[in-house]
C-alpha cells in the first residue's frame, strides 16, 4: 500500500488500492491460464482423465482392500475403464479454454489470500495479525486438502459407481466429455470450498458468534443442512454421490467442534 497509514487513506485511495490488487490478481490468473492452456493436452491425459483408467491410485487402493478384507464385490475388484465421447463439435475447444481458466483459479488461491493479507494487514494490531495470518495459512492448506480429497476420493468413487451401475442390460453407458468435465470440476472445487468449514467456524468462534456448546446442541440440525448442501453441490444428485460428499462434510463439522473455543462456563466446569 502507499506510505500513508490505512486511517489516513481516503475512500477513493482505498478503491485505488483494491483496483491495484484486482489488476495483479487478473494478471496472475491470465498468466497461469495461458500456461495451463499450453500444457492442457498433457494435463488432460495424465491428470484430468486419469480417473478413467484402471491404474489410478484410488482403484489400486480398492483392489488392495478387496484382497486384504476378502471382498468379492465387483465395485472393488473389476477392471475399470471409461471411454468418453464427444457429441458437440466445438466442445473440445471450449473445454480446453474453460478448464485452463478453472485450474488457474484453483492454483491462484494462495496468491489471492496473500493479496488479501497485504490489503488488510496494515490496519491490524499485532495480535490480530497473528490470528489472521494463521487463518489465511490454514484456509489455504484446507482448500488444497479438500481439492485432493475431491480428486483422489470423491470423484473417482462417484465415477466408478455411476459408470458401472446397470439399470438394464439393454442400456449401454456412454459418458459425454461435457458431462465428465462438469462433474469433475464441480465436485473437486466444491470439496475445496467445503473444507473451509473448520476455518469459518473457528473465525466465528473468535468473534463470539458460535461456541462448542452451540455446535454440539445443533448437531442434528447441522446434519440436515449438510445433506441439503451436498444435494445442491453434487451435479448428479444420486444417493451415492450425495453420501460420498455428505460424510466428509459431517466429519469436518465434528472437526470444527474440536477447533472452536468453549464457553466460559464449560471451561470452569472442566477446571473443577
Amino acid at each position: 500500500m502507499s506510505g500513508k497509514s490505512p486511517d489516513e487513506l481516503s475512500f477513493w485511495e482505498h478503491l485505488d488500492e483494491v483496483r491495484k490488487i484486482l489488476f495483479r490478481l487478473v494478471g496472475v490468473w491470465l498468466i497461469l491460464a495461458i500456461g495451463f492452456f499450453i500444457a492442457m493436452p498433457y494435463l488432460f491425459d495424465h491428470v484430468i482423465l486419469a480417473p478413467c483408467n484402471d491404474d489410478f491410485i484410488t482403484y489400486d487402493g480398492l483392489k488392495w482392500l478387496a484382497a486384504h478384507l476378502h471382498l468379492d464385490d465387483g465395485f472393488f475388484t473389476q477392471e475399470f475403464h471409461v471411454k468418453l465421447i464427444n457429441i458437440n463439435l466445438a466442445a473440445p475447444f471450449f473445454i480446453h479454454i474453460s478448464t485452463s481458466l478453472w485450474l488457474a483459479v484453483v492454483i491462484s488461491v494462495p496468491f489471492l489470500l496473500s493479496q488479501i493479507w497485504v490489503f488488510i494487514s496494515p490496519a491490524l494490531y499485532e495480535y490480530e495479525k497473528q490470528g489472521i495470518r494463521k487463518a489465511l495459512f490454514l484456509g489455504t492448506g484446507m482448500f488444497f486438502i479438500g481439492v485432493a480429497v475431491g480428486y483422489f476420493v470423491i470423484f473417482p468413487l462417484t465415477l466408478r459407481f455411476l459408470t458401472t451401475y446397470d439399470l438394464s442390460v439393454a442400456i449401454t453407458n456412454e459418458i459425454s466429455l461435457n458431462s465428465y468435465i462438469d462433474n469433475f470440476m464441480m465436485l473437486i472445487l466444491s470439496m475445496g470450498i467445503a473444507f473451509e468449514l473448520p476455518l469459518v467456524t473457528w473465525l466465528l468462534s473468535l468473534m463470539g458468534i458460535v461456541n462448542r456448546t452451540f455446535l454440539r446442541k445443533y448437531r442434528r440440525h447441522a446434519l440436515i443442512i449438510i445433506v441439503a448442501v451436498a444435494a445442491i453441490i453434487t451435479p448428479t444428485g444420486d444417493p451415492f454421490t450425495l453420501t460420498a460428499v455428505s460424510i466428509p462434510l459431517y466429519l469436518l463439522y465434528e472437526l470444527s467442534i474440536l477447533m472452536v473455543k468453549k464457553q466460559e462456563t464449560e471451561e470452569v466446569v472442566a477446571e473443577k
